[in-house]
């Protein structure tokens, strides 16, 4: 028995989609461009965030539904894109993280999900939007 309530369950299956989503992307971006950073460097990551929200399912007796994204996610016409929309999706993960963090009082689901906001807006965040600065600063020097 697992003892959470459907308000949680939501969450959770919410927060590891998310996850899964994000390493899908970011897998289908090296698929398309190579192993270039940040994407080998977050998709990795996002290797980290399912293994934790894993851990939870296991805990709480949960099934652990499979990854549904690869080969369904958006695909880009540029690095530049691909960059720019992990931006987006970093700043949206931030806002679906302070909901989900509403949906319980557990400690240990607080502590997952504010550790995997926190790793968005301090270190993938910042990673993609140093991406789009390069990019936009090469493109500018190629033009001298």
């Amino acid at each position: 028995m697992h003892n959470l309530t459907d308000k949680e369950i939501s969450a959770l299956n919410e927060a590891l989609d998310d996850e899964y989503r994000a390493w899908s992307v970011y897998d289908q971006v090296i698929a398309d461009f190579g192993a270039i950073q940040p994407f080998d460097n977050i998709r990795a990551a996002e290797e980290r965030h399912i293994a934790a929200l894993h851990t939870l399912f296991t805990q709480y007796n949960l099934p652990i539904p499979e990854n549904p994204w690869p080969g369904k996610v958006e695909r880009y016409a540029s690095l530049q894109a691909a960059c720019e929309a992990g931006v987006a999706g970093e700043i949206a993960n931030s806002e679906m993280y302070d909901r989900l963090l509403k949906a319980t009082d557990r400690p240990d689901i607080l502590a997952v999900l504010h550790n995997l906001q926190e790793a968005s807006q301090l270190r993938h965040l910042p990673a993609f939007q140093r991406c789009v600065e390069r990019i936009a600063k090469q493109k500018t020097c190629s033009k001298q």
